[in-house]
């Protein structure tokens, strides 16, 4: 028995409720706004063609589910994925602390995020709505094992019941919660410990770091960051661990000249502040800060975003 629409106007209807939250799904397990957005037309054109076949043993949403999960994960099986280009910079930067594994990690601007239908918190929930559209979350994704990825947002994040999740993943349940295990603990090692707590000080924190940031105040932007701070610029892999290493990153690149002048809009990006930049009118990227009390954690620079 089918869902009791053939036409393209009344699956429009029935999907579109979804569609969002899917966006959002695809995106935690492929860190890419852009392959999100693949994965979503995909899921929605596979569900069209398959309307027929579907007979309702599950619901609408978990069917949807299943199909945008598996896209998701062949998308990351696919020997094709490229990596984005690493830029090339206009300097001569220091030795990185490491090279980061994941370079296509994009932001999720914070406007995307309230067309997502407000749901009730699941006591079943591993993860908080905030926490698990952080930077820090998603990137540890990334480095999971795609089905372990996959599992984790099902279970612990959107709270599918195991034998859904097994379903989806074409498992058993008992296999399911091997996979959670791993999965977890992986997670937990991968993750910063630190969990942003919005404070009455976070609007007055980013707009001192702006400040010092487009002044060219080396000291003044350090002295607001944590002692265990890193700073990443994806796609670029180089990354910056400790005061130290991100002074001498950012001493180098503020000694380099812009005749055009250097601007920062606060916005919001992953549920944290943000801000876009700007050399006078030619886009610089966006810039994602980690917050932690009253100092901020990391410094996420995505170079590429207009």
């Amino acid at each position: 028995m089918g869902i009791g629409t053939t036409d393209e106007r009344g699956f429009r209807e029935l999907t579109d409720t979804y569609r969002h939250e899917l966006h959002l799904h695809c995106y935690r397990i492929l860190g890419s706004l852009t392959e999100a957005e693949d994965a979503v037309q995909e899921t929605l054109l596979a569900a069209w063609r398959g309307l027929d076949g579907f007979e309702g043993r599950s619901s609408l949403r978990t069917w949807l589910y299943r199909i945008a999960t598996n896209r998701c994960l062949n998308a990351l099986r696919d020997a094709g994925r490229r990596r984005p280009p690493e830029p090339v910079p206009p300097f001569d930067p220091p030795e990185p602390s490491r090279r980061g594994e994941v370079t296509w990690l994009q932001p999720y601007p914070d406007e995307l995020l309230e067309r997502v239908a407000d749901s009730n918190p699941s006591p079943e929930a591993r993860y908080t709505a905030r926490e698990a559209i952080e930077l820090a979350f998603v990137t540890g994704l990334q480095l999971l094992p795609p089905r372990q990825a996959a599992a984790l947002v099902l279970r612990d994040v959107l709270c599918f019941p195991a034998g859904e999740v097994a379903g989806m993943l074409g498992t058993t349940e008992t296999a399911v919660k091997g996979i959670l295990q791993r999965a977890r603990a992986s997670l937990d090692k991968h993750r910063d410990s630190a969990r942003h707590r919005p404070s009455p000080q976070e609007r007055e924190l980013t707009k001192r770091f702006a400040d010092a940031f487009t002044a060219g105040d080396l000291d003044g932007v350090i002295g607001l960051l944590t002692d265990d701070a890193w700073l990443a610029m994806p796609p670029a892999p180089h990354e910056y661990h400790g005061l130290e290493a991100i002074a001498g990153f950012l001493r180098v690149t503020m000694a380099v000249p812009v005749p055009e002048g250097y601007s920062m809009t606060p916005t919001r990006a992953n549920n944290q502040p943000a801000f876009q930049c700007r050399h006078g009118e030619s886009p610089a990227g966006l810039m994602v800060l980690t917050m932690d009390g009253d100092r901020i954690r990391a410094l996420t620079r995505f170079l590429d975003q207009k």
